[in-house]
């Protein structure tokens, strides 16, 4: 699924309506019939339901809400927010319709002393800003914003939370921003959605389909896409009768120190289990024969020092390269290290440890292979590429980031972004909060070590990798709970993440 900017939404929105040809106000009547739809399925109707609109389309929104949740019988009440002298063609539209088949009390707002008292039960529709909003809400519209976060009454959003942005909050007012409980949006999700600091504001969001124009949709160009199943229809290697282990690579996994040996049995587990042919595991002396009994099915190549990792030979052997699970930050573990990345032959993911010595030697950063993948979290990322004071700035660091070394980059969150040098993102929609656990990193490194092994390109190798580990999370999360899933059950529901993706075509 491809993601816009709120511009780019608009221009697609205009070209449905010219080429399907369909009028303005039959484009919102259709999305508020899928707003009737989620809502009938969410509360009942012993619910009050208050839905505050504004001038514009967005407020046309919620009129065409209100009237059709008042058809059926819902106990519905408009409070309209007084802060423009014109309103929309649609919006005029929608209150005569409101008007002419219904009987909801319809209540001009000038004041903030105007605002309704609250029922604790009372769903709350915020149709006050839609996506088109460049500017912090004020005056009125901030006060009323304020009070509705006040109430502890559950809050849905049409198209986006009132008062946020479509892409940057950098320079917006946190206080004037609706904090939903649900977020109902249309088509396709808005960038800011991706950031770990607007989810305050946008609760649980949901994408409804409105039947925008497809050739509009496919004919637009983004960098930017949410990664689902169907992304990844083509991209999956089949399976065939006379096919072998050679088929399906050798790897390296250099990983594990004194003391941090499950890092190592954790991303050798994982590689098997993500289909790689063969897998070799570069250990510590000491970890040979953890890595032997913890996992038989790969083999070992212990390192001539017991402790630590020192020395690395034979990479030109290997189909792909996993290095950076507990190794540590040794000096000689980091001349090792060096070692590997001066061998440009062979396509490596890093992870852990060797993304903290990327951090100690930036200069490394200048002689990655070309398309490394790298898989940091956000103090990893920040340790190579410095720090950003929000999630959008973020991202443009990312992209410039891959862009300037040649890399990708998987800077790990909530909605996992995959950047590319040639400035695409891929943010991935599997995964719950139960994998923020310790091992779980090291559960993705082997599994794109293994795609890597496969063949897969690196930036397949980061996208899959990625939605598999996440969907795996998912059903470790449903057979048992989010509380307590522990990386080796991400592991062992990589066969169902497979089965599930397969079957989903």
């Amino acid at each position: 699924m491809k993601i816009f900017t709120c511009a780019q939404i608009k221009e697609i929105d205009e070209i449905t309506i010219r080429t399907e040809p369909i009028s303005s106000f039959n484009l919102m009547e259709r999305a508020a019939g899928q707003l009737l739809l989620w809502y009938l399925k969410t509360f009942d109707r012993a619910r009050r339901v208050l839905v505050f609109v504004g001038p514009g389309n967005n407020g046309g929104d919620g009129l065409a809400l209100a009237r059709m949740l008042a058809l059926n019988r819902y106990n519905v009440g408009v409070y309209y927010l007084v802060i423009s002298e014109r309103t929309s063609p649609e919006w005029k539209l929608n209150h005569q319709k409101l008007r002419q088949e219904t009987n909801v009390p319809f209540i001009s707002i000038s004041r903030r002393d105007q605002i309704p008292d609250f029922r604790p039960d009372d769903v709350l529709v915020d149709a006050v800003f839609g996506s088109g909003l460049t500017r912090p809400a004020g005056g009125l519209a901030s006060d009323i914003i304020r009070l509705i976060n006040q109430t502890g009454c559950t809050v849905v959003s049409i198209d986006i939370p009132s008062g946020l942005f479509g892409e940057d909050n950098g320079q917006n007012d946190p206080e004037s921003i609706i904090m939903a409980d649900y977020t109902l949006t249309f088509q396709f999700p808005r960038l800011s959605f991706m950031f770990a600091e607007n989810a305050k504001y946008t609760g649980e969001w949901i994408v409804l389909p409105i039947g925008l124009s497809n050739s509009a949709i496919n004919n637009t160009e983004t960098p930017y896409s949410f990664v689902q199943a169907d992304t990844l229809s083509t991209s999956l290697k089949i399976r065939k009768r006379f096919d072998h282990k050679g088929i399906y690579g050798h790897g390296m996994l250099i990983a594990g120190s004194g003391g941090k040996m499950g890092a190592a049995v954790l991303g050798a587990r994982a590689a098997m289990r993500t289909g790689i042919g063969l897998l070799t595991c570069h250990v510590p002396g000491a970890g040979n024969q953890i890595i032997q009994t913890c996992v038989p099915e790969a083999m070992s190549q212990p390192d001539s020092n017991s402790e630590i990792i020192s020395e690395i030979p034979g990479i030109t052997l290997f189909d792909a390269i996993g290095i950076g699970p507990g190794i540590g930050t040794d000096p000689v573990t980091q001349k090792a290290f060096q070692s590997v990345l001066l061998n440009r032959s062979v396509p490596i993911v890093i992870d852990a440890d060797g993304l903290n010595i990327l951090g100690l030697n930036d200069k490394w950063l200048s002689v990655l292979p070309e398309k490394t993948v790298l898989t940091p979290h956000l103090k990893e990322f920040e340790r190579m590429a410095g720090k950003s004071d929000n999630g959008y700035m973020r991202l443009k660091n990312q992209i410039s980031f891959s862009a300037k070394y040649n890399c990708i980059v998987v800077l790990k969150s909530a909605f996992t972004s995959v950047s590319s040098p040639d400035g695409r993102v891929s943010f991935n929609s599997t995964g719950n909060p139960g994998m923020a656990t310790a091992g779980s990193g090291d559960v993705l490194t082997g599994m794109i070590l293994a795609l890597l092994a496969q063949g897969y390109s690196p930036e397949n190798a980061a996208v899959i990798g990625v939605y598999l580990h996440g969907l795996a999370g998912d059903i470790a999360a449903e057979k048992d709970s989010p509380d307590s899933i522990i990386a080796s059950d991400i592991i062992e529901n990589i066969g169902n993440a497979f089965k599930q993706l397969k079957g989903s075509f």
